[in-house]
């Protein structure tokens, strides 16, 4: 079992709190993704279950032992880095065998989980050449591989595919997610984009300000964000909001009306690009720019005031300068406290 329990966890620079009491689970074999802007502390979180920073207080169990206290290399974890920090003097043979040497495993063991670990990343055709004769993805390939060859409980791997061109990227992240669940190890992995986030993992951690704001499938995360924030960073678009106004159970956006949560405080309607459509009554606006993107078009129309943007089918007919309603579809609407942003219920369109 290598579940990993974070406890408590923070992390001070100075005056600065870099971390503030995390609390994370990684389930056995799971795909876990640290995503966030830069800054948020997803990397020192990473750093700190590595042990190449420590905690300022709190624990970090991997396989119901605890691990905050030691060194790397007694934590049975792997690292991938931005960089691949391949050996340019070693040849790939050599980088991929470079952790089981370290172990002092046997030379025919060697080559076999070498040569095992180069195939399944595909690189077997190239163990005899140096870093320098490899395209960026090869060495990238290579430094999974390495990582993967001594077996370990945890892989950690900080911005791996950051470095790619978009089409290497694709084709990397499609191929990484099905070789780390062939190899059944337990990975947090983290990322700035969300798109690699999405496909990737079998849970996301939206970190914002050193804590961890929701970490839940990507689908829910995706769907019912926990916060504004976490609904205006997931999505590309990402979610609109626009304000409401209250009354009983029902709230008042922008001359439209639609069944919202009971209670007091002032809401904030959120909905995404993609679930809207044209309609007679709805959320009506003037069309301020409509951008063709191949399969469909991104219309943005302001609404008393507000930006709303709408992904809709090539053949709506929309254009500059034109008035429109863009009615949310039922079910699709999320609701939000306009003062700390946190959300409140889910609620379809008022009939």
């Amino acid at each position: 079992m290598a579940d990993i329990v974070i406890k408590s966890v923070a992390k001070r620079f100075g005056s600065h709190t870099a971390l503030h009491d995390i609390d994370l689970t990684i389930k056995d074999q799971e795909f876990m993704v640290l995503l966030g802007a830069s800054g948020c502390g997803k990397t020192t979180l990473l750093r700190i279950i590595a042990g190449l920073e420590t905690l300022s207080s709190g624990e970090v169990s991997i396989g119901g032992r605890r691990v905050d206290h030691l060194p790397p290399r007694e934590r049975g974890i792997a690292m991938v880095f931005q960089n691949y920090a391949v050996f340019p003097h070693m040849t790939v043979f050599e980088n991929i065998a470079f952790g089981l040497r370290m172990k002092k495993v046997s030379e025919a063991d060697i080559k076999d989980k070498v040569t095992r670990a180069a195939t399944l990343m595909h690189i077997d055709p190239y163990l005899e050449r140096y870093s320098a004769q490899l395209s960026g993805g090869q060495r990238q390939r290579v430094a999974v591989a390495r990582a993967l060859a001594v077996e370990p409980s945890v892989l950690l791997m900080d911005e791996p595919l950051s470095n790619l061109d978009a089409l290497l990227r694709l084709e990397m992240r499609a191929e990484l997610k099905g070789i780390l669940a062939e190899s059944k190890t337990t990975t947090i992995y983290v990322t700035h984009d969300q798109v690699e986030a999405m496909s990737l993992a079998d849970r996301i951690s939206v970190m914002n300000g050193g804590r961890i704001v929701q970490a839940a499938p990507a689908t829910t995360v995706y769907a019912n964000p926990a916060d504004r924030f976490v609904g205006g960073f997931i999505g590309n678009p990402p979610m609109n909001f626009l304000p409401a106004k209250r009354s009983g159970n029902e709230a008042e956006v922008a001359g439209y009306r639609l069944a919202a949560p009971a209670g007091g405080g002032s809401l904030e309607l959120g909905i995404r690009p993609e679930d809207m459509d044209i309609a007679e009554d709805g959320l009506h606006g003037k069309v301020r720019v409509v951008e063709p993107l191949g399969p469909h078009k991104l219309v943005s129309v302001d609404v008393d005031g507000h930006l709303l943007r709408a992904v809709l089918p090539n053949e709506a007919d929309v254009k500059s300068g034109a008035a429109v309603a863009l009615a949310p579809r039922p079910g699709t609407v999320r609701w939000f406290e306009a003062e700390s942003g946190k959300a409140v219920a889910t609620s379809g369109v008022a009939a």
